[in-house]
């Protein structure tokens, strides 16, 4: 058995697309080697800003020969496809061939040999197809190889069983040699295996393997503010970004200007993490600290001092910029800031910004009954200064702060809290783990801006597609869906997206499904079935999404117990006697039976349970007790079991035939009436 190593030295690779690159590299190899019979022990990928590395261990030397067999043409058949066969298996006559005798007659067959090769033979071009093929979110030509890469590559390592293994890059050097950290040990080095390669970068001031940097990174920030008697402000995000900023992490604390403390929270850390990587600390009674920690990329014979005083300097003087905005932005008022909103293009078919917002205002309005508390003249004025902060200075120096800055604005002008919280919370929330808003204001305004950007984009034709969703339609419904379920509104969805859609167009039954779909990835996360979903979403009136889970979870306990389990598969049998013998005599077979023609015990039993479960289950559905409605629909179980136990669907008697063929359609439509449980699955 022999080790492959593989190393792309390269300019640095963007954090974002670190982790996605060693995972595609490594699922890329393991569906390569299986398929070319080259089973390896192991095979791990790692990533360092400047180092896309690949070790495999375990690998044969030799590839495994394979015996391949082929039944071809039938004897004595024509020759042309005599021919064809001999030529898709790589022959050139029968004599090449057996001549089997099978149970459906005497057929020619290939008996195809494929020796194995040395695996040395193999790996170059399995790896430089690999590399070439590689998905990057952005990549570049560079003049040194023949295909793109995400950065100029400036050698490779490659090593197989201890010998360097030529790929064809261009001309990238290929050999036995890397190069440690950028500055502190830039010289070359030569390796023999991984075990070596991994050591020898770790004295050269580079740590190989992300979740060993991402571990000294959070073991240097926790020493750091204990230190100091503070405590760190958690940012996960921010943590995985800057782990793939460094190769060899160094944690610093440095001081910020205590003149700037009295800037809003949000306007320091932003300037702190959006442009600086920098973690804020905090005090010990939450507040925030005038300290920050950087994580530096290198080890100062000073201890870092002149590292951190350059930082302090660069945020001073972001933060001396984030000043003058601040105290520019609140000479003027928030409201004064809308009629420039009128300058602002929110899409070419749908108008400005400032149309948007009008839109927003008269669906907010429609929506406000729906939302218990929501005050509609607080909501009319919030959703009028919404987006007037995208106008200010603040704004345009720090994106992010868009809605929040808005709050601080807007209690400064004197407006009242809900209105300026509703501005901060209108676009929450925009991920899984954002804050969802519950405040009456701010939920109805945040509903209203959603649907308005889902219903017109639907409108106009611009709906995501695959992986595509250039306006973010798909965060937009998913944030709708939790402001809707976690503040357990009763808001109908049809009429609310007729509401936000332009005139004389309604994309309502397209955004019902489209919200399905997101519904499904929504509740995914908290174990519940999609086909449950589904199955409710089909019966195709259910636009309330709080009534729609109430129903799920009720059929999702109910398909739990051995009633409803044993329910289901009766219900699947009645639909499979059904649609054979309907389509067989090409009609349909619904309605109510004949009770004269309900000979046997079994068939009037049933009949009789199925009315008084339609009946009783309506009326749970009616009040909406849907645990009630599935207990209805267990009590068929006996009844259920016992006519298909006794009773004989298709009889010879035309008449009888068709009754119970009715009655089986009773079944059908009386669970259908909770939920579709043709969509149910297992």
């Amino acid at each position: 058995m022999a080790d492959l190593l593989l190393e792309l030295l390269t300019e640095e690779i963007p954090a974002r697309m670190q982790g996605l690159a060693a995972r595609e590299l490594q699922r890329l190899v393991e569906i390569e080697l299986k398929d070319l019979n080259l089973a390896a022990a192991s095979i791990e990928a790692f990533v360092t800003p400047r180092r896309l590395t690949l070790a495999v261990a375990g690998l044969p030397k030799m590839q495994a020969g394979s015996v391949e067999e082929r039944r071809g043409p039938r004897v004595g058949a024509p020759e042309q496809a005599v021919q064809g066969f001999l030529k898709s298996a790589g022959l050139s006559s029968l004599d090449q061939c057996e001549m089997r005798t099978t149970d459906k007659g005497e057929f020619w067959f290939a008996v195809i040999e494929r020796p194995g090769r040395a695996t040395a033979d193999i790996l170059p071009t399995l790896l430089v197809e690999i590399l070439r093929n590689l998905p990057w979110p952005k990549s570049m030509r560079f003049p040194g190889g023949p295909f793109r890469w995400v950065r100029p590559l400036t050698s490779a390592l490659c090593l197989f069983n201890g010998k360097v293994l030529k790929l064809d890059l261009g001309s990238v050097p290929v050999g036995n040699k890397t190069a440690g950290h950028r500055f502190l040990a830039p010289a070359a080095f030569a390796v023999r295996d991984f075990k070596d390669y991994r050591a020898k970068l770790a004295r050269a001031k580079v740590v190989l393997d992300a979740k060993d940097r991402r571990a000294r990174i959070e073991d240097g920030l926790a020493k750091a503010v204990t230190k100091a008697g503070l405590k760190l402000q958690h940012d996960e995000t921010l943590l995985e970004e800057v782990t793939g900023l460094v190769e060899w992490p160094v944690v610093l604390m440095g001081s910020i200007d205590t003149s700037f403390m009295d800037l809003p929270p949000e306007v320091l850390t932003t300037a702190m993490r959006a442009h600086q990587k920098y973690f804020a600390t905090l005090d010990k009674s939450g507040r925030l600290a005038p300290r920050f920690l950087l994580v530096s990329n290198m080890e100062a014979a000073d201890g870092g001092k002149a590292i951190v005083a350059g930082n302090e300097r660069v945020l001073k003087a972001r933060l001396a910029d984030a000043r003058f905005f601040w105290d520019q932005d609140r000479k003027v008022k928030l409201i004064a800031r809308v009629e420039k909103l009128r300058e602002r293009v929110f899409h070419a078919k749908l108008g400005t910004v400032q149309d948007k917002m009008t839109r927003v205002a008269k669906l907010a309005e429609t929506i406000a009954p729906h939302v218990p508390g929501a005050d509609v003249a607080k909501l009319r004025r919030a959703a009028a200064l919404a987006k007037a902060d995208l106008s200010s200075g603040m704004v345009g120096e720090f994106p992010e702060l868009q809605g929040t800055i808005g709050r601080y604005y807007a209690l400064h002008d004197g407006e009242p809290a809900e209105v300026a919280d509703a501005i901060a919370e209108h676009y929450a929330p925009q991920g899984p783990s954002d804050r969802c808003p519950t405040a009456p204001v701010s939920v109805a305004l945040a509903l209203a801006d959603k649907f308005d950007t889902l219903a017109n984009f639907f409108a106009i034709g611009e709906k995501p597609t695959g992986s595509g969703d250039p306006f973010a339609l798909r965060r937009a419904a998913l944030g709708a869906i939790r402001l809707i379920l976690e503040n357990k509104l009763r808001l109908p969805l049809l009429p609310a997206f007729k509401a936000a859609a332009p005139s004389g167009k309604d994309p309502g039954k397209e955004l019902l499904e489209f919200f399905a779909d997101r519904l499904k990835v929504h509740l995914r996360e908290r174990g519940v079935r999609h086909d449950l979903v589904a199955a409710v979403f089909a019966l195709g009136d259910e636009d309330d999404l709080v009534r729609l889970l109430a129903r799920v979870e009720a059929l999702s306990a109910f398909l739990k117990t051995e009633d409803g389990a044993n329910l289901l598969v009766a219900f699947r049998r009645a639909a499979n006697i059904l649609r054979i013998e309907e389509k067989k005599d090409r009609r349909t077979y619904s309605g109510v039976p004949r009770p004269d023609l309900l000979q046997a015990a079994e068939e009037r039993t049933l009949d009789k349970a199925l009315h008084e479960a339609a009946l009783r289950s309506a009326a749970a559905l009616q009040a909406e007790d849907f645990a009630a409605a599935m207990r209805m629909l267990a009590a068929l179980r006996g009844p259920v079991d016992k006519f298909f136990n006794k009773v004989t669907v298709n009889t010879d008697d035309k008449e009888l035939r068709e009754n119970r063929l009715r009655l089986l359609s009773q079944i059908r439509d009386t669970l259908n009436r909770v939920a579709d449980f043709s969509q149910i699955e297992g």
